[in-house]
């Protein structure tokens, strides 16, 4: 799979980073000048480059076809059992209802059905455009979950929400496919796989209930995770991945267009990891999936970066990332924890996105 990334050579630095990716340590390039980094390559590059080395070439942006540039895909529709989501428009808020003892950010505080189904009508009022229940915390370090016990969890916040917002799109996030199956019966429309369809049955329940899917990237398990995570390129790995488990949901009967793609921010990341993704988001594009959702809320490595150890204070900067990354057109949906404050974000980056002639990325 040939990868495309437009990059801006800023510093030294990053001049040397793409020397090394390309095998090229003579690479001359004056610092601001925009090029295209292609990765995957299995033989020589299919444009005109200025270097190339193994599996990547760099090549100047206007030699770059237009079918190999990732691109911000336009309005559509995204069905969501009887509703349909409209991607595209603006960055659409996945409010997080998470019925866990133990999550990173608010476990316990919503662990009975009742304090589950107020919160999520709290975030729906707050701007939420749909919400995503999990029983199962997927921290690093956090222990499996038995499936009857996550139903017994999720099953009445499916049901409670369901009644009270019968207009308002519902998905579980959950990896266990006996859990998406009786989830996607009391309502749910879409299944948040963090693990990217690695079970293979999870893929064909969401086939046969003609379901919408989101797959994410996670190196290892929760357990594992952040034990050292390791790559030699981020960003084309984790696409590579990403491209796995919608091949996955193909071959189940899930078409491209019904699935999102998560990178997977924090899930066997390092700090560098995260911010290599975040600036290369518009590669994701070159999937062809339905749509592509970002989770930064409230993440460990937003905590480095601010010194904000507790994670309920790092709303300002779970906000920035996600208004950063509509300000590009990177993303479709964001799963998030603090609606308000998120949805404020993206109103200030989509009125200056909107400034920008024709549309161009600011």
């Amino acid at each position: 799979m040939i990868l495309t990334r437009t990059l801006e050579v800023a510093t030294p630095l990053e001049l040397e980073a793409l020397r090394r990716r390309v095998r090229a340590p003579d690479l001359e390039l004056p610092l601001g000048s925009r090029v295209v980094l292609l990765t995957g390559l299995e033989g020589p590059a299919p444009c005109p480059v200025v270097a190339w080395g193994g599996d990547a070439a760099v090549a100047r942006t206007d030699d770059v076809p237009e079918a190999l540039r990732p691109v911000a895909r336009g309005p559509r529709p995204f069905p969501l059992g009887g509703h349909v989501a409209a991607l595209g428009a603006r960055t659409l808020v996945l409010g997080i209802v998470n019925v866990t003892p133990d999550s990173f950010s608010d476990g316990g505080r919503f662990a009975t059905a009742d304090e589950a189904v107020r919160h999520g009508l709290a975030l729906v009022e707050a701007g939420a455009d749909w919400l995503d229940v999990g029983g199962e915390s997927t921290r690093p370090g956090a222990p499996p979950v038995e499936a009857a016990q996550e139903l017994a969890r999720v099953l009445p916040v499916l049901r409670g929400l369901r009644s009270a917002l019968p207009n308002v799109p519902l998905s579980i996030d959950t990896q266990k496919p006996e859990v998406a199956r009786l989830a996607l019966a009391a309502g749910a429309a879409l299944v948040n796989d963090v693990s990217g369809f690695a079970d293979p049955k999870m893929a064909e329940v969401v086939a046969a209930a003609g379901a919408a899917a989101c797959v994410m990237h996670l190196q290892g398990t929760p357990q594992t995770m952040q034990r050292a995570p390791r790559y030699e390129d981020v960003v084309h790995e984790v696409a590579e991945a990403l491209d796995a488990s919608l091949a996955r949901g193909e071959s189940a009967g899930v078409p491209r267009e019904r699935m999102l793609v998560d990178p997977g921010i924090g899930f066997g990341k390092t700090l560098e990891h995260n911010l290599a993704l975040l600036r290369h988001l518009d590669a994701l594009r070159g999937l062809r999936a339905g749509g592509v959702l970002l989770g930064t809320s409230r993440k460990s490595f937003l905590g480095v970066l601010t010194g904000q150890a507790d994670p309920a204070q790092r709303a300002l900067a779970s906000a920035v990332s996600v208004a950063l990354a509509a300000g590009t057109r990177a993303v479709d949906v964001a799963r998030v924890h603090d609606v308000r404050q998120t949805r404020e974000a993206l109103a200030v980056a989509e009125a200056v996105r909107a400034a920008c002639a024709g549309g161009e990325r600011w």
